[in-house]
């Protein structure tokens, strides 16, 4: 899989590096010579030195025939212009942006361009972690709409089947952890208090998926 990743910052030198190592082609494309060359001499992809709102720089990077793009400047306004570009002139597949202000994240979502916002996440996690109770946040997918979230099974639901906390279109219990053996449940699986689970959950099913669990926020 061919990856361009505009911007080599903390996140863009790091996930260059990341998908390197997993067998990934990767282009590197940053303005500063000094941030390509930080990569290191045994970093495996092609870099390409330019402004990455360039056309021109896009192309010797390989933007018309790239499976997927990811910008990661420290501008929003720039990764929104080279996410938009990627995704409507050139029709790259997958097309992923940075997202620092969290108040844009409407202009991203009517150009159906997927984000990542650290900022969000850490927001998000440093909250759940101050009010933990039995439902952890592992990550999330496309942008929060979806939820991968681990909780403990309590007392009150030891002997319930998984279909008693499914949820059609909204709440999947994807594994189960019991007696250090973790497993793909059928919705007949009975569950035993202190199990662990593994769900995914809809964003909007959040507060009832909780209420499956006795969880009172």
């Amino acid at each position: 899989m061919n990856v361009i990743i505009v911007g080599m910052g903390f996140i863009g030198s790091g996930l260059a590096w990341k998908l390197a190592r997993q067998g990934f082609s990767v282009t590197a494309v940053d303005q500063d010579q000094k941030a390509l060359d930080a990569l290191g001499d045994s970093f495996p992809g092609k870099r390409v030195c330019g402004i990455g709102l360039d056309r021109d720089v896009l192309l010797r990077a390989g933007i018309d025939r790239t499976d997927a793009l990811v910008s990661c400047m420290r501008s929003d306004e720039a990764n929104i212009v080279v996410a938009h570009v990627a995704r409507s002139t050139f029709r790259v597949p997958r097309v992923i942006a940075r997202l620092h202000d969290l108040t844009k994240a409407d202009t991203y979502r009517r150009l159906n361009i997927q984000t990542v916002s650290p900022n969000a996440w850490g927001i998000a996690r440093i909250g759940e972690l101050l009010t933990y109770n039995h439902l952890d946040n592992v990550f999330e997918v496309g942008s929060g709409d979806v939820r991968l979230v681990r909780a403990d099974v309590p007392a009150l639901l030891d002997g319930a089947t998984v279909r008693e906390i499914s949820a059609l279109g909204e709440v999947q219990i994807v594994s189960v952890s019991h007696d250090n053996e973790t497993f793909i449940p059928t919705q007949g699986t009975v569950l035993a208090a202190g199990d662990i689970i593994y769900a995914a959950v809809a964003t909007s099913a959040s507060r009832k998926f909780k209420q499956m669990l006795g969880i009172t926020d």
